[in-house]
């Protein structure tokens, strides 16, 4: 926020917390159903007069996927830029620091949080488990993840998210090269595995989601609003001076 502050004076800025304290906003990103977080973040945007004309949002990690779900749901006030850095619009299949996903411990690991990972009471109170995404059975995914399912319209098309989503002036999406956080690391560009196994990656240009266009996507990349940007390193690294020139100076001034 300081350095936003810094490059453009006198710019409103406002941070979510999701929860009455920095210690509450950290527990929630854990066990808090992301519904929830999302309609607080809607309520915490609409209520505040400075953002009535329009605003600029940016999401770290999972927050690029739930500041989706604001601009899919909750239209007023208009969200004009959304910034992605290293959201999972894709889910993830697999575990942090799991540098090798194909060893074989982290694909038992994997199964086993599979396994428990679509139980109704599972869904409602562990975040990461509402966008776990299972390759080897999509159909299972889909009817049981109660939030990535629906935000990418994959359960029913929902017109109004997509409506709502290519409303935005841009949808920047970061991606971080050397991402040991994000398994597979092109769901932050929108890409997943192919159905069916764990090894291969489907771009989004190849995806239902874009062939289809299920979210606005296609039309908004063939309208050049929808950005792909890679950084090196791991997730969430990036340099001040990247961050201002590519981000702040490009999409918030």
């Amino acid at each position: 926020m300081d350095l936003i502050k810094e490059t453009a004076p006198g710019m409103y800025v406002k941070s979510l917390q999701i929860g009455n304290n920095f210690i509450e906003d950290t527990t929630n990103g854990f066990f808090m159903n992301a519904n929830d977080q999302v309609k607080m973040a809607c309520d915490l945007i609409s209520s505040d007069p400075q953002l009535k004309d329009g605003y600029n949002a940016m999401g770290f990690s999972q927050g690029g996927q739930f500041l989706r779900a604001v601009a899919q749901r909750c239209p007023v006030p208009k969200m004009l830029n959304l910034i992605s850095f290293g959201g999972q619009h894709q889910g993830v299949y697999g575990l942090p620091h799991c540098f090798y996903p194909q060893h074989k411990w982290c694909n038992y690991l994997r199964i086993l949080l599979n396994r428990g990972a679509y139980w109704s009471w599972v869904q409602k109170q562990f975040v990461q488990a509402e966008y776990w995404h299972d390759p080897l059975d999509e159909e299972k995914y889909r009817q049981n993840s109660i939030f990535l399912a629906d935000i990418n319209n994959e359960r029913y098309l929902n017109t109004s998210y997509r409506e709502n989503l290519y409303a935005l002036s841009n949808l920047v999406l970061v991606k971080f090269e050397g991402d040991s956080m994000v398994q597979p690391s092109e769901s932050e560009w929108f890409g997943f595995y192919t159905p069916g196994q764990a090894v291969n990656i489907t771009n989004l240009e190849d995806s239902k989601i874009y062939t289809e266009d299920l979210l606005g996507l296609q039309a908004m990349d063939k309208e050049q609003r929808l950005k792909f940007l890679s950084v090196p390193g791991d997730h969430l690294e990036f340099t001040d001076d990247w961050f201002i020139e590519k981000i702040v100076k490009v999409y918030l001034m």
